[in-house]
């Protein structure tokens, strides 16, 4: 029987949607789903979330929920990580902080200062997933996360720890292709893409249907809606030549030419502050379902986008698939650096997961991630070394905090961040540098 473990399972929302794709399988619909998660409350609600689920699809899995983590690991197949350490309290400190130092951010999950944050914070968690299924998964086990900030995540997961079958996995460019195939009126199924690039600012390299070009559709689509212009992924489209795969209220935030000008937030309607907002409507929302699954009330189950389950399926069977993955560049993208984290596609089917090499970037598009690399690399390496100056220098390389705050001001406010989530983070990283 596969084992699936679901590692951070209290996310109920998320965890349903895995779970429909899974029950959807005839060939998973038996398989045994070992829930975890450190919050008695949330794992209770995810495992009735997960019986109802398979009982509204007519699947029989073998269901378990576990507080220990090691339990639910043990003998697992599969291991899938969507985990947020702190939640909504951490996710506050990380906007409040930062708030304070005159630096706005939108989602602060990825890159930037809030991603430098997430990150340190959720490697300690990262690092002791990787070493329980060392000693006690399967030895062939996969580790799918979800978990942001991919890209210093899964770099993080590489280097540090000795699993090897790992990768991350985002819905960003899945969803992008389906908003351009809408937008230039063309059957999702009738398109074919190429993207690449790293998590959260890929490229779409090719967008096509059979011999044409869909890109001059789309500038035309562009063209033909102001309000379409007002939009930063739109924007960096006009400025770079290439659609990047992330929404705007990301993209914002990972370079410096928005957030620090009122007319540019205005024009390009940027939502400052809006994880905080994302982040209050998941605690209402957790709570709503809570009641309704008490109530003995209904949720639809409707497939999702999401890959994780594809690739189980295609591991467990054998079907071939092609699904994008963030992995180790092993030459991969060629002018990206060597060992960084990149998102390109991969071929998976029962003999595992293969990384395609999509060679060079247009220069520009890779200069651009050559930059936000720069933060990753750092912000991982601080973790490595021990190094609580390279977090202080990743924050520095960030092109919104450092086209707003002077030097002085980015290391006080990281020791300020290290204050509020010191019981978090590596116990290197732990100590102020400013006072």
């Amino acid at each position: 029987m596969t084992k699936i473990a679901f590692v951070g399972a209290g996310s109920v929302v998320f965890t349903r949607e895995l779970l429909g794709d899974l029950c959807g399988f005839p060939e998973l619909a038996g398989a045994h789903i070992a829930l975890h998660d450190i919050d008695a409350d949330r794992l209770a609600t995810a495992e009735a979330m997960a019986r109802r689920t398979a009982e509204a699809l007519g699947a029989h899995p073998t269901i378990t929920a576990h507080l220990e983590r090691r339990a639910a690991l043990e003998g697992a197949d599969h291991v899938v990580t969507m985990v947020q350490v702190g939640m909504h309290e951490a996710t506050l400190a990380d906007f409040d902080i930062p708030r304070r130092y005159g630096l706005r951010q939108t989602i602060a999950d990825s890159y930037g200062v809030g991603g430098v944050f997430r990150a340190l914070r959720t490697f300690p968690v990262l690092a002791g997933v990787a070493l329980d299924m060392a000693q006690v998964a399967s030895p062939e086990a996969w580790l799918l996360n979800y978990t942001n900030p991919m890209a210093m995540n899964i770099w993080f997961t590489y280097a540090a720890t000795p699993v090897r079958n790992v990768v991350g996995l985002c819905h960003s460019i899945q969803h992008t292709t389906r908003d351009l195939a809408a937008l230039v009126g063309v059957p999702v199924e009738e398109v074919e893409f190429l993207g690449g690039g790293i998590n959260h600012q890929s490229w779409i390299l090719e967008l096509r249907r059979g011999d044409e070009d869909l890109y001059p559709r789309l500038d035309a689509a562009i063209a033909s809606d102001p309000e379409l212009g007002r939009r930063v992924r739109v924007e960096l489209h006009r400025r770079f030549g290439f659609f990047p795969t992330e929404s705007s209220e990301h993209a914002a935030e990972y370079v410096g030419w928005f957030l620090g000008h009122d007319a540019e937030i205005e024009r390009l309607r940027i939502p400052i502050d809006e994880y905080v907002r994302r982040s209050e409507s998941n605690l209402a929302a957790y709570a709503r379902i809570k009641a309704r699954l008490a109530a003995g009330g209904r949720f639809d189950v409707r497939p999702s986008l999401e890959y994780a389950v594809q690739i189980i399926h295609s591991l467990e069977t054998g079907r071939r698939r092609v699904v994008y993955g963030n992995v180790r560049n092993d030459g991969l993208i060629s002018n990206l650096p060597e060992g960084a984290c990149v998102e390109v596609p991969c071929t998976v089917d029962a003999t595992g997961l293969v990384p395609q090499a999509i060679g060079a970037l247009p220069p520009q598009c890779a200069a651009l991630n050559r930059v936000t690399l720069n933060v990753v690399e750092l912000t991982v390496r601080a973790a490595l070394d021990g190094d609580p100056a390279q977090v202080r220098r990743a924050v520095m390389l960030d092109p919104n905090a450092s086209s707003t705050l002077t030097v002085e001001q980015i290391w006080a406010m990281c020791d300020d961040l290290v204050e509020a989530h010191r019981a978090r983070l590596p116990e290197a990283l732990q100590v102020t540098l400013t006072r």
